[in-house]
């Protein structure tokens, strides 16, 4: 023990208060939006750079795990379904926070698709949420990977996460 006597219960000693700092009071207004969401990522640099490389990464893993797998067999797998929709979520989320300026130098990327497919991966458990799925690995998934790699080809300075 420190040797000092023990502040009543409920209250604070002054070296606790004092290490705390001042109390404030709790901010007032609106709260600031979760990270992620209604943000959007400037044209090139370190965030555009960064969000690519989440939906490349997503993208790949998604690829890796329903490689051979007929659509029976991916419904059916527990594990590897959640994984799926848990990285077309996070490619969705990506996507959706890229700013207007880079999406129109991506223009045969799908935004309404992902858009629309960020939407429906928040359904119940259902053949609505097994369309959905289905639908982002048969469809948006391929042709977005297609794409994504044409442009870090034709324009690399989208990729690069650099000021």
């Amino acid at each position: 023990m420190s040797g000092q006597p023990a502040a009543p219960k409920g209250t604070r000693s002054a070296a606790a208060a004092a290490a705390d700092g001042p109390l404030e009071s709790p901010p007032t207004g609106p709260a600031p939006p979760a990270p992620g969401i209604g943000v959007q990522a400037p044209v090139g640099g370190i965030e555009t750079g960064a969000l690519l490389g989440i939906v490349e990464q997503a993208g790949a893993g998604i690829a890796t795990l329903i490689e051979g797998l007929s659509r029976e067999e991916l419904l059916r797998s527990r594990l590897t379904r959640q994984e799926v929709l848990r990285l077309l979520a996070r490619m969705a989320a990506a996507l959706g926070t890229l700013a207007p300026g880079v999406r129109a130098r991506m223009p045969e990327l799908d935004w309404e698709g992902w858009q629309s497919l960020a939407q429906r991966l928040a359904l119940p458990p259902g053949p609505a949420l097994d369309d959905t799925l289905a639908f982002g690995c048969e469809a948006v998934l391929p042709a977005t990977l297609l794409w994504l790699r044409v442009y870090r080809q034709g324009q690399p300075e989208l990729f690069q996460m650099v000021p």
